[in-house]
This record gives C-alpha cells, structure tokens and sequence, in this order.
C-alpha cells in the first residue's frame, strides 16, 4: 500500500479532504475516510454495479476508481441525490413502485437510472433495461424498478 496523502475531493456538491493512498478506490475513500455509505462494496470487481457513483454527471464504477483520479472532479453518491429533505422524482417512484426489497443494489440503480433521466427524461422499458443491465438486483425481478425509472418524471402514482 501506498504512503497516503490529503486529496481534495467535490463531493455532492462540498469541498472535502480525504486521505488517501495512490492506489486507493474511490469506493474505500468514500466509505471509510468520508463515511459516505451509499456505495456499496458489493464484487468488488466493477460486475455488479452497486458501487455506482456519478463522476462529472456519468456513472463509475468507485471499487475500480483510484480516488486520486478524481480530484477536480464533481462526484457524487445517492446521499446528494435528494435536496435536504427532498427527494427526487426518480427517489419517489422508487418508493411509490415498491421497486426495493433488501436494498443493497438501490443505491447504485439509482446513480444509473439519476444519469439516464438527465439525458433522456422520459426513457422507455427497453432504454431503462439496457441502462441498468450492468446493475445486479439479486432479490427484486428488476419489472418495478424499470417502472419506477419509466415514470418517475410523469408524477404518476400506482
């Protein structure tokens, strides 16, 4: 391991410094140095996608980022997602649809499905399969989550 250093990092919109080692993740500085805990360590391997985080508004998989590439960049996780107590339309769908059940892959769906939105508010099923197929949902059947993305801008309610 590498001898750590103070990195700089823009982090859901703040300035923040972390410590850490050249070869260090994004996903280690995130959870351990910053106690950001929206990312999960999940493969480990950049497979399973709940890792997701946006660097510069596109989706990273932070387990194979090194955190001292991403300095000067804009990064940020689920916990910024929302304004304070307001969540997102994308975060209320989610809720609404019932499109979690034990949770550990929401984060990172949530990072794919916030960048798709932003690009394409009003995607289709197939738009949404295709954006989220390198995320891993073990429990779910995935038919929710990709109706909940699909109307997530319409404010239609179940």
């Amino acid at each position: 391991m590498s001898r750590p250093q103070l990195i700089e990092l823009f982090v859901n919109g703040s300035e923040r410094t972390a410590r850490s080692g050249s070869d260090q993740t994004l996903l280690e500085v995130l959870r351990d140095e910053l106690h950001l805990t929206g990312p999960k360590r999940g493969c480990n391997q950049g497979v399973c996608g709940a890792c997701t985080v946006l660097v510069d508004d596109q989706p990273v998989r932070s387990c194979l980022s090194l955190a001292v590439l991403t300095q000067n960049r804009s990064i940020t996780t689920v916990e910024g997602l929302a304004k304070g107590k307001s969540l997102t339309p994308l975060q209320n769908a989610i809720i609404e649809f019932g499109a979690v059940q034990c949770g550990f892959c929401t984060s990172g769906m949530l990072m794919v499905a916030h960048a798709l939105l932003a690009e394409n508010p009003h995607p289709t099923s197939d738009e949404v399969r295709s954006a989220l197929s390198g995320n891993l949902c073990r429990c779910s059947g995935y038919s929710k989550i990709v109706e909940a993305v699909c109307r997530a801008n319409e404010g239609i309610h179940p």
